[in-house]
């Protein structure tokens, strides 16, 4: 069973910082990982993702203010957001995709507001 467990969510004010921690189970190495986000009445969207090599990439509107990274050591990918607007609000999710499925971890909740 994978296991995907997401913390570092919180309130924050605009042009503030989080880090996103997400910690994962069994193999993790060799799996892409991704970050993703909804927000209420939004769909799902993409917002950084990081293959097993460390190559990234990164929705538009995230560019030059999130980055993603990993420690395979630890199991664990990271989201840094900087410089977060309102409109980065939602609900952030983990995701790792294996040939036996997709996983999601639970979603830690981001809000921006002052």
């Amino acid at each position: 069973q994978v296991q995907l467990v997401e913390s570092g969510g919180g309130l924050v004010q605009p042009g503030g910082s989080l880090k996103l921690s997400c910690t994962g189970s069994g193999a993790f190495s060799i799996f892409a990982m991704a970050w993703y986000r909804q927000a209420p009445g939004k769909q799902r969207e993409l917002v950084a993702s990081i293959t097993s090599g460390g190559s990234t990439n990164y929705a538009d509107s995230v560019k030059g203010r999130f980055t993603i990274s990993r420690e395979n050591a630890r199991k664990t990918v990271y989201l840094q957001m900087n410089s977060l607007k309102p409109e980065d609000s939602a609900v952030y999710y983990c995701n790792q995709a294996r040939s036996t499925g997709v996983y999601w971890g639970q979603g830690t909740q981001v809000t921006v507001s002052s």
